[in-house]
């Protein structure tokens, strides 16, 4: 019996390379980067400086009524069974905001009656820390009833 000897098959691995390389010289050439997030011109909303001071007020005046009310600036901002003062809150936070933008410092004068309530006086003061505001003097002499 006569034994065929079958020819080796050899794999070239030279060419598979040639073309790995090719394909990759294509998707480099062919693709697009996507620009980095910060490359993107996005403008994001903000405080902006200004080339002119506003006339700002130095600081606002709250009054403390001996019923209870809170008058700011004239105007009732609290009647005397408000325990939360969301209102005085809400404005001392955009004062310190805009003073804060206009570079000064957001001033408080108290103004407590002399026949104030202690706690209410403190209601007060915790509003303006919980607004930011910590340059809070008090005015001598009782304020007036409206």
């Amino acid at each position: 019996m006569k034994r065929y000897e079958q020819p080796q098959v050899e794999m070239q691995i030279a060419p598979l390379i040639d073309v790995c390389f090719l394909l990759l010289f294509f998707y480099i050439l062919t693709s697009k980067p996507t620009p980095p997030e910060g490359g993107l011109g996005i403008s994001l909303p903000g405080t902006v400086s200004q080339a002119e001071s506003i006339n700002f007020p130095d600081e606002q005046r709250v009054e403390i009524l001996e019923t209870g009310a809170i008058v700011l600036n004239d105007e009732c901002v609290a009647p005397p069974e408000s325990k939360e003062l969301p209102k005085l809150r809400r404005i001392l936070v955009r004062y310190r905001e805009g003073a804060e933008a206009n570079k000064e410092r957001p001033m408080i004068t108290l103004a407590p009656a002399d026949g104030a309530r202690h706690q209410r006086i403190i209601d007060v003061l915790s509003v303006c820390a919980n607004a930011g505001i910590s340059q809070i003097s008090f005015a001598g002499g009782e304020a007036p009833t409206p």
